[in-house]
């Protein structure tokens, strides 16, 4: 809780996790012993502020994650696990429709983004207050162009390399304002692939905050290889 206001963490877990080629789901792949999920709820687990967590799982891996991947761990915040969808809007579209209509905060994260740092989570809280919407990211390294098409793949735009930013998450903001902005998403027929981009859309300034370049997104089996390098390297701290 922060300024009297609850925090509420929503991982998004319902992916189909295609590009991963695994005969699992990414999230229980085990790094270190535990599957990649339950390294992602610990960090919020163990986060000041954070009161409770929500997780949208694909319905029939629910009673795995209650009955065996939960118990691995000394988990007290998770209240629920909600039915998730075919898309990351939709998963968090139901978890926020489980919620009851209060003055909270929400956090919406990947499951499959375990190496989010506890001190970054606690300070995007606190930055919410002030800011209104709040997201984790990092600056990009490389110089980004803009393609005319797909399929011509003609170069028609570099935007200035200094203004470009990588989000990532968690993507914090107030309750009312994310429930807001998604119901104009619905009336609207407007499909995003981040919290933010609905909450911009909607009209709210949304601020980045600086992240960690590990807090990658596991998606590929080539992110596997660097989530064992970073899981020795926080083994050595």
């Amino acid at each position: 809780m922060i300024n009297g206001k609850k925090v509420i963490a929503i991982i998004a877990a319902a992916g189909s996790s295609n590009r991963m080629k695994s005969n699992i789901n990414k999230i229980f792949i085990k790094l270190d012993g535990k599957p990649v999920l339950m390294h992602t709820i610990e960090k919020f687990e163990n986060a000041k502020y954070v009161d409770d967590i929500i997780i949208g799982s694909k319905e029939d891996e629910i009673d795995y994650l209650l009955n065996e991947v939960l118990p691995m761990g000394k988990i007290s915040k998770v209240k629920a696990v909600i039915k998730g969808g075919k898309t990351r809007q939709k998963t968090v579209e139901n978890c926020l429709s489980f919620l009851p209509d209060e003055d909270a905060i929400i956090l919406s994260h990947d499951g499959a983004r375990p190496f989010i740092k506890i001190d970054i989570i606690e300070k995007a809280i606190e930055e919410v207050v002030e800011k209104r919407a709040v997201v984790v990211g990092v600056p990009v390294k490389d110089t980004i162009k803009t393609v005319e098409d797909e399929k011509s793949k003609v170069v028609f735009l570099t935007p200035n390399r200094n203004l470009l930013w990588r989000a990532q998450s968690p993507q914090i903001f107030y309750l009312k304002d994310l429930r807001a902005a998604y119901e104009y998403g619905r009336q609207e027929k407007i499909e995003v692939t981040d919290d933010s981009s609905i909450v911009e859309k909607y009209g709210i300034p949304v601020y980045m905050t600086m992240g960690s370049y590990d807090n990658i997104k596991l998606t590929t089996p080539e992110d596997l290889m660097l989530a064992e390098l970073f899981m020795k390297s926080e083994e050595t701290k």
